[in-house]
């Protein structure tokens, strides 16, 4: 295999100034003009994987199908491409060192002394290289997490600029800085970039495009000094301001020539670009009138805007995509589980929803609360969608009060639960009992079969799926007789049929209550949405039309 063409996408100036999007965006478009791209995510945490790090800092934990768990911006770029990425497209400080200890344990740089610099960002490129060459890359696109300036990164700068160093022609970097307009001054302000770019510089890397992100677009003015202050052509600062909606990006970059000018510094030749499936499908949901009002019912919704998009960031872009589909506009209220707990009369409110879910999570608080909800969405008839978490609160709402199993609970709450309808599966008992937690879960894909005449089935159109996991408890094997005996429907179970995989009601009992042991917001992309969640905004507004 040839060698690919590298592109590096770098931030400057502060967090969150959309590194992942733009890395997505970017692969797009170059996808999007025939080429073979794969984006690959550099984390500068110590951390092995995303497991183990707390949602509400980092955010969601996505996982791919060889089970790897791994940052949000994973997801992003799944959901752009279309396609399926692998462990091989991630990695962490913590993973690129001990990858380089583990060598040196066994012998492997021959005994030689083993630096910081060079073999850490020779570890970086190696990595790299490996995702190019299974993915069979014409391009690989890296994303370098944090801020140029900081520490935490470094080592992956230097790997940026060995390899520009080594192969000038076949490494591109783009900066994505931010242009602040502050409110006592009104005029977009371009010196915290020329500041980015000179940091970047003093890594020993020179930016060969920079995307300007800014609440308005840039003017020529502006793009001007940042050409003779950062050392680049004007057509190469890209202006990104704030839109209605990321996939939105692709197309302004596109726009802005930001393939053709990519293409040109790789030594590429430029191609027709084919975006007009993207672009149908967005015109579509910008030409959407009816609205589809959506409750997420959680407990991280106490903490801010930033815990609300970034915990749950691909359940809220599986809505999106199921909603744009059907030409409908998307609303989603926060409603924080524990409110329902200290005020049950309030539940009455989630008759004005067209739909209620309940997304994955774990611990105690909030989910009596949770289970409260369900209760009400059953009984009265509202579509109701429960991911992992959310299935196994469905499960526990039943047994209560359908069976009559008052004190029906999961083991994870209460070990000593007189009727643990949800258990622990067997081989994480181990596990916990030896506090292995990282990378210990169920995780990854594994396959489901559908039972005929399901709203499930009927969903997929298949009789057999491979879904994402990331999970410890499953639905206990004792209590699956007597659930089902009640009217509960298991409607995907593991070939072995030992795990269940999909709860509902039937049609005839519920218009869609459904629950899901695994992730399916993790293979939903904006061209592909997920039937599950395709079929839970149809039912959605059916119940709208009722309404």
């Amino acid at each position: 295999m040839k060698r690919p063409k590298y592109i590096f996408v770098v931030g400057g100036v502060m967090s969150g100034v959309g590194k992942g999007i733009a890395t997505s965006s970017v692969s797009k478009v170059l996808q999007a003009k025939g080429y073979k791209v794969t984006a690959v995510k550099v984390d500068p945490y110590i951390n092995v994987d995303a497991g183990t790090m707390n949602p509400t800092e980092h955010g969601e934990v996505f996982v791919l199908t060889d089970g790897d768990e791994t940052d949000q911006d994973m997801g992003n770029y799944e959901r752009f491409l279309d396609t399926t990425l692998s462990r091989t497209n991630y990695m962490t400080t913590g993973r690129v060192y001990q990858t380089v200890i583990n060598k040196e344990r066994n012998l492997e740089y021959g005994g030689r002394n083993v630096e910081v610099v060079p073999d850490i960002p020779l570890e970086v490129i190696r990595r790299i290289n490996e995702a190019a060459k299974k993915e069979k890359a014409d391009i690989v696109v890296t994303e370098v997490g944090g801020t140029v300036g900081e520490y935490q990164n470094i080592l992956f700068l230097e790997a940026v600029r060995m390899l520009q160093s080594k192969y000038p022609d076949d490494v591109a970097v783009v900066l994505v800085s931010y242009l602040p307009v502050p409110k006592k001054v009104g005029e977009m302000k371009t010196k915290p970039t020329q500041y980015a770019s000179r940091t970047l510089n003093s890594a020993g890397v020179q930016a060969d495009l920079i995307v300007a992100r800014a609440e308005k677009p840039l003017d020529r003015k502006r793009k001007e000094k940042i050409s003779v202050a950062c050392n680049v052509n004007p057509e190469d600062v890209i202006s990104a301001p704030d839109c209605d909606s990321i996939y939105d990006i692709p197309l302004n970059f596109n726009k802005d020539h930001i393939g053709e000018n990519l293409l040109k510094k790789l030594g590429l030749r430029n191609r027709p670009t084919n975006l007009r499936a993207w672009e149908a499908r967005l015109k579509k949901a910008k030409a959407a009138r009816k609205e589809v009002k959506i409750a997420m019912v959680g407990k991280y919704f106490n903490s801010g805007e930033y815990v609300l998009t970034d915990v749950y960031i691909s359940v809220i872009e599986a809505l999106k995509s199921a909603a744009f589909r059907e030409g409908a506009k998307l609303s989603i209220d926060w409603l924080s589980s524990e409110l329902y707990e200290k005020s049950p009369s309030k539940l009455k409110e989630l008759k004005k929803y067209d739909g209620v879910i309940v997304p994955g999570g774990f611990g105690k608080r909030g989910i009596e609360g949770k289970i409260k909800v369900v209760e009400f969405v059953r009984k009265n008839k509202i579509p109701y969608f429960g991911l992992c978490y959310g299935m196994q609160i469905a499960v526990i709402e039943f047994a209560r009060n359908v069976l009559g199993l008052k004190d029906a609970n999961t083991v994870e709450i209460n070990e000593k639960a007189k009727h643990p309808v949800i258990g622990m599966m067997p081989e994480q008992i181990e596990l916990m009992k030896q506090n292995e937690y990282g990378g210990t879960m169920r995780l990854g894909s594994y396959p489901a079969v559908l039972k005929k005449g399901t709203i499930a089935r009927n969903a997929y159109k298949k009789v057999e799926v491979a879904e994402r996991h990331r999970h410890r408890y499953e639905v206990n094997p004792e209590y699956i007789a007597e659930l089902e005996d009640g009217g509960l429907v298991f409607s995907g179970t593991s070939p072995d049929k030992r795990l269940m995989e999909i709860a509902e009601l039937p049609k005839k009992d519920h218009p869609f209550f459904v629950g899901t042991q695994f992730h399916p917001e993790f293979q939903s992309s904006f061209l592909n949405p997920h039937p599950l969640f395709s079929g839970f905004i149809e039912a959605a507004l059916k119940q709208k039309r009722k309404r």
